[in-house]
Order: structure tokens, then sequence, then C-alpha cells
């Protein structure tokens, strides 16, 4: 082991954050990752509650975040070439930055109810553009974290990540209420053009690694590396399942609180997105801390048991309706469980990933676990209000599909029972798990 590998894990501090040049590049960074998420998810999904359009059209939506479980597809591309500027990882993001601008300035010229399928395909070219930004910006982190700075590079990815879903979520609700969605989607826009400056001032990696000479080398060989590991379908399996229940809970969300319990989008954007932001950098800050002290499996394991558990308190929430206390509680707990175990499932990808090939591992890993979020959205939508669904095969109808409608409190009971199998699946695996730090250190050496 080199030693450079050798140093402890480094704790998070207000002086890491500030004075480490590769930590600070990785909380800006995360920030505008983070800032494009919401605006063609949640928020926009909180625009299209205050309209009459349905639930079910709502959950439709949500099909615009299937990019990010098809990054894959495209990430070898970002790891063979370079643009001749800033390097091979921040000249891709500055340009990225830029076009999300663009897409962003033209979602606020439009009106959802009248333009439904253009507001769609500019919302999917926001996701499109946003998952090729996480892609670089992925494996940047990888590529520019030292060893020891993966755990609180982490924790300080989730910070600057989730203070963006502040901004674009929280805060544009709120600010759209006093100047309405344009100017607010106009806003974002100009934010995300301003996170150029902080790409062009981020460190390049220590570590120069040379990039593929060819795209099959680009494809091949990080897919021959990544199989040849021991127990990694398992380890496979896991990313899919760890953030499942969770994500499956989150995915209509806004809907939820406005449409099911009653609650305005003010309300909405001033308590429950405050709430959730603040429980969730508080949730990653503890994460981070106690990964440092527990070690990634222990930390895998707790966190994954409470992200799961706090699910049920949504269905309290269903019960009994529009009470602030109640919202206050689940919403709290459950986003603060949830920032915990984005922190140590951070660092589990990066543990996962090879220098040499981060940019497709890493999207092909996050890909993964973000299954549950891009697909399961309709399915939300169809559970809680039931309906039926015709059975195509080709162009023949073979029939339909009636599902019964679960309700709210239903459906949040099965989020938690659906965040069980990782629990189980990480036990078995401790071994290998715990394995992973040493593993990467080896890689590195």
């Amino acid at each position: 082991m080199s030693s450079e590998d050798a140093v402890p894990v480094e704790r998070l501090s207000l002086k890491s954050l500030t004075t480490n040049a590769r930590v600070a590049a990785a909380l800006s960074l995360g920030f505008a990752s983070g800032l494009p998420f919401n605006l063609p998810q949640g928020t926009l999904q909180s625009w299209l509650s205050t309209t009459d359009v349905n639930l079910k059209t709502i959950g439709f939506f949500t099909l615009v975040a299937v990019p990010y479980s098809l990054k894959w597809l495209w990430a070898p591309l970002l790891d063979r070439f370079a643009l001749p500027v800033l390097g091979r990882r921040r000249g891709w993001i500055l340009l990225l930055q830029l076009l999300l601008a663009v897409f962003i300035g033209a979602m606020a010229l439009q009106s959802p109810p009248s333009h439904l399928s253009l507001v769609f395909t500019l919302a999917l070219g926001v996701v499109i553009l946003s998952a090729s930004q996480d892609i670089v910006i992925d494996a940047y982190r990888t590529d520019s974290l030292r060893l020891h700075e993966r755990g609180i590079g982490s924790t300080a990815t989730q910070l600057g990540y989730r203070a963006a879903t502040y901004v674009a979520g929280a805060f544009a609700l709120v600010l759209a209420g006093w100047v309405g969605w344009r100017v607010t989607y106009l806003c974002m826009a100009v934010l995300m053009a301003l996170m150029g400056l902080f790409t062009f001032l981020a460190p390049e990696p220590e570590r120069t690694v040379l990039p593929p000479r060819s795209l099959r080398e680009a494809v091949v060989e990080p897919l021959s590396e990544l199989f040849a590991r021991p127990q990694v379908r398992r380890l496979l399996l896991l990313v899919i399942l760890y953030k499942f229940g969770d994500a499956f809970a989150l995915t209509l969300w806004s809907a939820f609180l406005i449409k099911g319990v009653g609650f305005t989008p003010t309300e909405v954007g001033e308590v429950a997105k405050v709430l959730a932001i603040v429980a969730t950098i508080s949730g990653t800050v503890i994460g981070g801390i106690l990964y440092a002290r527990l070690g990634l499996y222990r930390a895998l394991l707790l966190f994954g048991v409470l992200q799961s558990l706090t699910n049920l308190l949504y269905s309290v929430l269903a019960g009994a309706g529009h009470d602030f206390p109640t919202m206050i509680i689940a919403v709290g707990f459950d986003y603060f469980a949830g920032g915990m175990g984005a922190a140590a499932f951070g660092a589990l990808i990066m543990a996962l990933c090879d220098i040499r090939y981060s940019a497709f591992q890493f999207a092909l890993l996050s890909s993964l676990s973000a299954l549950s979020r891009s697909w399961m959205g309709p399915l939300s939508g169809l559970l809680v209000e039931g309906g039926s669904v015709p059975l195509h095969l080709g162009a023949h109808l073979l029939g339909t599909l009636t599902v019964p409608a679960l309700g709210w409190q239903k459906f949040f009971w099965l989020t938690t029972l659906c965040g069980m199998p990782a629990v189980l699946l990480l036990i078995l695996m401790r071994a290998r798990v715990s394995g992973l730090d040493d593993q990467a250190a080896v890689s590195r050496n």
C-alpha cells in the first residue's frame, strides 16, 4: 500500500470543506449536479399539480427520469473523448452546464396545460443533459479524490447536491408563489450558467490517466474488469436494491402532499421541502461522521434499515391528512435517514470503480441504482388510484390487467417491504462489502 493510501480516513470538518481543494470541488460540483434534478421532476410535478392535469398524467411525466438509468449507454463516449479545454473532465462539465441553462430557460417559456408534449420534450432534454453532467462529475470526483478523502468527498457531494435540490425545489416553489413559474425557471437557468465559474476553478486530478484508445476499449475493458470481481452479481444486485424502497416511496412525493393529503404548493415549498433539505443535510453530515467510525458495511446496514422503516411515517400521515405536526415528523425522519444512506451509498459506488474507467463504471452503477426512481412513477400512480392497463404483444392487444387501488397508506407499507431485500443481501455479503476499502487501496497502489 502506498503512503497516500495509508493516510487515515479524513473526518468531516468545516476546515476540510473550505481548504481542501478536491473536497471543495466535490461540494460545488455536487451543487451543479443537484440543481437540474428537481426542475424536470419534483418541481415540474408541483407545477402540474396546480393545474387540471390528472394524477395518471403526472405519473407518466416521471418517465422523463428514465435517462438517469440509461446514462451508461453513452458514458463510454465521455470516457473516450475529451474537449480541447479544461482537461479530460472539466471541459465536458462546462459545456453541459451551458446547454442545461438553455433548456431550463426554454422550459420557462412554456405553459404546461396547453403544451404538455413540448414541456415533456424539454424536460427530457434537461434530464439527458443532467445525466451526462453527472457522468463526468462523478468521474471527475472519483479521479481527483484521494482514497482517504472518499468518505468526506461523498459527504461533501451530498451536501452540495441537497443544497441545490432545496434551491430548485423548496425555494423554487416559494419563489413561484411570488413571481410565477416562468420567472422562477428563468432564475434557475441563470444560476445553472453561473455554475460554470466553479467548474473553471476546480483543480485538475493529480493522477493523469490516459483515455481509452478506442470505443471498444472504453466499453469492453471496464466491463471485463468489473465482471471479473468476486461476487459481482450480488454486488450489482445490492446497488440496485439499496435505495429501491426509499426511491419508490418518493416517486410521487409532491403529488402525495398536494393531492393526497391537501397541502398547498406554498405549504409544501415553505415547510415540507425546507424541512426535507435541512433533514437531508443533517443526515448526510451525521452519516459522514458515522461512516468514518463504523466503516462501510455497518454504515450501509444501519442506514439501510432506517431509510426503509421511515417510509411507514408517510402511511401515518396519509391517515392523519392535512396535519402539520405529523407531516413534519414524517418528512424530517425520512429525509434524515435518506441522507445518511446516501452518504454511505456514494462511498460504496466509488469503492466499486476502477479509476481507469471511472466515467463508464460510475455511470453504470449509478444507473442501476436509479432504476426505481426512473421507472416506478407510473406504477406508483396506478397502485395508489387503481385502474386497468392494456397488455400488448407487438401490435396485438392481449387483454387488460386490472389493478385494485391500494390507497396511500398501503402503498407506503409496500415501499417499506421493498427496502428489506437489500438489508438481507447486505448481511449475506458482510465479508465482501467490508473488504471493499482494502480492495480499493490495492487497486490504487
